[in-house]
């Protein structure tokens, strides 16, 4: 068992202020494998006190330090995606071979991102008699989720590093080790004491504190819309800047006429990848109704054809869901799709053949749902596909935007016909025969899934502020 029982604050490993001790549940074994302390508003006041002393420094430091302290933590990062890949493996289930080709490298790919957008941004403009400026925004708390524990962390720390803000990161109880490890390698780039700064705990006792703390100027959420509610309201009683990346119901709107066999398996491969444990899955396929039956048999063949199985093993499988809660979560909504007459075409309730233990879920796919059932209207988080039928493509998208998030939406078609239907849809990011946002373009949602945009030059200036000068010397 990995045990992590200290906070990194100040450049330093210290003990908490009062906090109790957290097991880490693997959930391909059900044992524990990782014990963390979490947090407490005492150890939060000291990561803030260290963060807020240090930004009177690194806010006057200059593009080029910056960057010179971002290509070292590339350097760093890249001796670490082994052991980062091995952690995400154990603590939050994904195979070895994602965590290896994906999970780890995501983000070492927002460190190189931010830095080519930090050689191209535009710090300075003159507008009319003005001179407007991006400036560092100041202490900026990141709370992480833990289905893709790095690519979100990375997503925070490297543009508010790049920005000149400092920084205290609270990542998910669930899956910590990556931050940890993370932690090691912003200490073995040199980055100055009091930058970057952990602090390990859950909801109630790190993230509310950083969340309404008055030494916060800024707080960045990636996680549930009922978690995000939680922060703004906390956050309300400060006006602190509230940077918000929620949930999510994406549709995969095929189109008439599509080819299905070629643009269905990269844009269902969603649904599958990470166990579904992603917020932009496509999880709801809208099918013109002369195509039901030839879509329903690629993706039952899809569900069918994927294997689950140890993430610590070699192979094309996947794993587990991360937790219990989240397990219990997707068996009821399988069921309550069964309950409400949907047709269960392949997979269902409990775990898959051979397994008896483990939060691993069959892969599932409905028909004949329709968009009132609790399976097309719920964050599912699992191997788990909804087909729905259309009869004309207004039909098709006012069935796409009947939802109240906004982070993504899947077309599968004719990628010109898919271009003109991209405008109607109502998210902030729009793929055609795939799945996957762009690391360097912006990302962030419409709706219930929040605001702000991280990525590329859009997340850089997420996390400044801009200030106007009249009068200044031309």
């Amino acid at each position: 068992m990995q045990s992590y029982l200290k906070h990194y604050i100040n450049g330093a490993w210290v003990e908490s202020d009062g906090g109790t001790v957290y097991q880490v549940i693997d959930p391909a074994t059900e044992q524990p494998c990782t014990k963390i302390t979490l947090g407490t508003p005492a150890d939060v006041d000291r990561a803030v006190e260290a963060a807020r002393t240090a930004f009177e420094t690194w806010s006057q430091t200059s593009v080029d330090e910056r960057k010179a302290v971002l290509t070292r933590i590339l350097g760093e990062y890249k001796k670490r995606i082994p052991d980062l890949a091995r952690s995400m493996a154990q603590e939050m289930g994904a195979p070895m071979g994602l965590a290896m080709a994906a999970q780890a490298p995501t983000g070492l790919a927002h460190f190189a991102a931010t830095l080519k957008a930090l050689d191209e941004f535009a710090f300075e403009e003159v507008i009319g008699k003005a001179k407007v400026v991006h400036e560092p925004l100041g202490v900026v708390a990141m709370i992480t989720p833990w289905n893709w524990p790095l690519n979100q962390i990375c997503a925070k720390v490297a543009p508010a590093l790049a920005a000149g803000d400092t920084m205290i990161l609270k990542p998910s109880e669930e899956a910590p080790s990556c931050a940890v490890i993370l932690a090691e390698i912003m200490d073995a780039a040199g980055v100055p004491a009091g930058v970057f700064n952990l602090v390990n705990g859950d909801g109630p006792g790190v993230g509310s504190a950083l969340s309404a703390h008055r030494g916060v100027d800024m707080v960045s959420f990636t996680g549930s819309t009922r978690a995000g509610i939680a922060v703004a309201q906390a956050a309300a009683a400060t006006v602190k800047r509230v940077h918000q990346e929620l949930g999510g119901k994406a549709a995969n709107l095929v189109l008439e006429g599509a080819d299905l066999g070629k643009v269905l398996p990269p844009t269902v491969a969603g649904v599958l990848a990470n166990s579904g444990q992603s917020c932009i899955a496509p999880t709801r396929l809208l099918v013109h109704q002369s195509q039901v039956a030839e879509a329903t048999a690629i993706v039952k063949s899809m569900m069918e054809q994927t294997k689950v199985g140890n993430p610590l093993e070699e192979g094309q499988h996947i794993g587990p869901v991360v937790n219990k809660a989240q397990y219990e979560k997707i068996q009821g909504l399988i069921q309550s799709a069964i309950d409400e007459g949907a047709t269960l075409v392949t997979g269902g309730p409990g775990r898959p053949d051979g397994r008896n233990s483990g939060f691993y879920i069959q892969p599932t796919l409905f028909t004949d749902v329709t968009p009132d059932m609790r399976i097309a209207r719920e964050e599912t988080f699992g191997p788990v596909a909804t087909i729905t039928t259309y009869d004309a493509i207004d039909e098709g998208v006012r069935i796409a935007n009947d939802t109240e998030y906004g982070l993504s939406a899947t077309i599968s078609g004719d990628p010109a016909e898919a271009a003109k239907v991209a405008a109607k849809l109502r998210a902030g990011l729009v793929t055609i025969n795939s799945w996957s946002p762009d690391i360097a373009a912006p990302f962030g949602g419409y709706k219930q899934s929040g605001n702000g945009r991280e990525n590329g030059r859009y997340g850089l200036t997420d996390f400044m502020e801009v200030k106007t000068v009249v009068g200044a010397p031309a």
